[in-house]
């Protein structure tokens, strides 16, 4: 018997820890774009049993994937029930949307015809609030994501600073650097515009331009990690970006790993990034 109690002492508390819940097939429809969105949701371990109302977490997936990319390559549940399980993170409701159905992205196109942008602030959003016990002030609401949803991640903190504590762009396509990129950008994805909706397009969607641009009020709104391989191919916009937030004076964490655009890096990205938004969940 004394061996049994030993035995049972021996075995680590995460064994017997719960376990978080994945649904990645969910939807709701759009009445912007005219269609169903399917999204994923991760739901801590404590969620079905308590009451309480728990801060949220956006995450975005890359191009070519879809809103499962960060369960079935991120491994989302199990980093997520870890992380809680260890206290580096704090339980929240992570939410993951489609952007690769229709036109791929999370922006609005230069004719303003596809609206994902507006789909997510004015549709998703509320419904997902709607739907799960989500606390909806700023302070509990982050939003990260990996490439394309690292650009989505930069855009939509950078357009809503009232909206979100804290955003993680992870190997992040940063948007066009200049106006030509811009244009040769939107070409090689048969999106079309005038001269006029390209130029705005390009001053709406490129993370430097709009940090260049920061008005003081905004420079501490959010709480800002961004994290690039040194062998990834959009380490140039993510280190240019860097420097025009050290040149504005924007407080922000950069780190530069060994690595490459690869879920290996981003699933290593991952704990550090529920720690980060971890912190302005709590009070420190």
């Amino acid at each position: 018997m004394k061996t049994l109690l030993f035995i049972f002492f021996l075995i680590p508390a995460v064994v017997f820890a719960q376990s978080g819940k994945v649904m990645d097939n969910l939807s709701l429809p759009s009445k912007i774009l005219k269609m169903e969105r399917k999204y994923a949701v991760y739901l801590p371990p404590d969620y079905e049993t308590s009451q309480r109302s728990y801060p949220v977490l956006y995450l975005l997936h890359g191009g070519g994937d879809d809103q499962s990319g960060w369960v079935q390559f991120g491994e989302v549940q199990h980093i997520a029930d870890a992380a809680i399980a260890n206290g580096t993170a704090t339980p929240m409701v992570i939410v993951m949307p489609d952007a690769n159905t229709g036109k791929r992205g999370y922006f609005n196109d230069p004719t303003n015809e596809w609206r994902y942008e507006d789909f997510f602030f004015e549709e998703f959003m509320p419904y997902v609030e709607k739907t799960y016990r989500i606390r909806k002030e700023k302070r509990y609401r982050a939003v990260a994501g990996l490439s394309m949803g690292g650009g989505g991640s930069f855009m939509y903190a950078l357009h809503h600073p009232e909206l979100f504590s804290a955003a993680c762009p992870l190997s992040a396509a940063a948007g066009p650097l200049t106006l030509e990129e811009a244009k040769k950008w939107l070409t090689q994805r048969e999106q079309t515009g005038t001269d006029e909706q390209i130029e705005a397009y390009f001053k709406k969607y490129s993370a430097l331009n709009l940090i260049n641009n920061i008005p003081d009020d905004q420079k501490k709104a959010v709480r800002w990690y961004i994290d690039c391989g040194d062998d990834d191919f959009l380490y140039e916009g993510n280190s240019l970006v860097h420097i025009a937030m050290r040149k504005k004076e924007i407080p922000h964490e950069f780190r530069i790993r060994d690595g490459s655009h690869s879920w290996t890096y981003w699933r290593a990205s991952l704990p550090t990034v529920l720690s980060f938004i971890s912190d302005g969940f709590h009070q420190y």
